[in-house]
């Protein structure tokens, strides 16, 4: 099943591929569009980090019976990453609809901003093999918008565009509504990353098996919480214990 998951990503990844490529030929066509804005946008980098992501849980989950800690992190990271592009991006469509003026929304952008984060957040969901992400994990899935956020900012002004409307004050009331959508987007973030994380408290994983994130569930096998590794099942218990009394003959 694992490998299965494995092949899945690897199909997410060239999924991720086909539409950021669609996307971007999609953007050529505007002749107003300066082809360097096209790698400012957070869906357009969050997704390139997503496929890299995919990529390397897809090739470790046929590869390995588990994931490094830290990969886990990531997935949890690039799934927050998109499903808030995906949010904020419905909420601007409606709202222009709302304003008497359409944007357009090709079918590569549609995988981008809806097919690809609900399938993400599927692939994460169930999956069983998954650690339990640790809850201080919140104070780092920030950091990226963040800086993200400050970027965009200084470069705004001096490139006269801004990849999302409510980042540039002379396209609302003021500073005081941009702060105010960024607030909302944090909120967004940090919801959806404390969502994630609390699913990872459902034990999903074989007795037999250990979490990546302490003890095993029944606190047997300490050697292997140390080395990161599953606990042996009962089969390598007995073959252990043969190879024992062999040695004491």
């Amino acid at each position: 099943m694992r490998r299965r998951f494995g092949v899945a990503r690897l199909l997410m990844a060239s999924l991720g591929i086909l539409a950021l490529t669609g996307y971007f030929v999609y953007t050529l066509g505007v002749a107003s569009f300066a082809i360097v804005n096209f790698f400012s946008y957070f869906t357009v980098q969050s997704a390139i980090a997503a496929i890299l992501v995919l990529i390397m849980a897809g090739v470790m989950a046929v590869r390995q019976p588990r994931d490094p800690a830290w990969l886990d992190m990531a997935r949890a990271m690039i799934t927050t990453y998109i499903l808030v592009s995906g949010v904020v991006y419905a909420i601007i469509v409606m709202q222009s609809a709302g304003a008497n003026y359409s944007i357009a929304v090709p079918w590569s952008s549609q995988i981008l901003h809806f097919w690809i984060p609900t399938l993400a957040l599927a692939d994460w969901i169930i999956d069983p093999f998954k650690a339990r992400v640790p809850w201080r994990y919140l104070g780092w899935v920030i950091v990226f918008p963040v800086l993200w956020l400050v970027f965009t900012l200084v470069r705004g002004p001096i490139a006269g565009w801004y990849p999302y409307f409510f980042l540039d004050s002379r396209q609302v009331s003021g500073p005081t509504e941009t702060v105010f959508y960024c607030a909302i987007i944090v909120v967004i973030i940090t919801g959806i990353s404390a969502l994630l994380i609390a699913l990872t408290r459902i034990d999903r994983m074989p007795r037999h098996r250990q979490p990546l994130w302490g003890a095993t569930p029944d606190g047997a096998a300490p050697e292997a919480a140390a080395h990161g590794r599953p606990g042996a099942d009962d089969a390598e218990l007995l073959r252990d214990a043969e190879r024992l009394e062999r040695a004491k003959g």
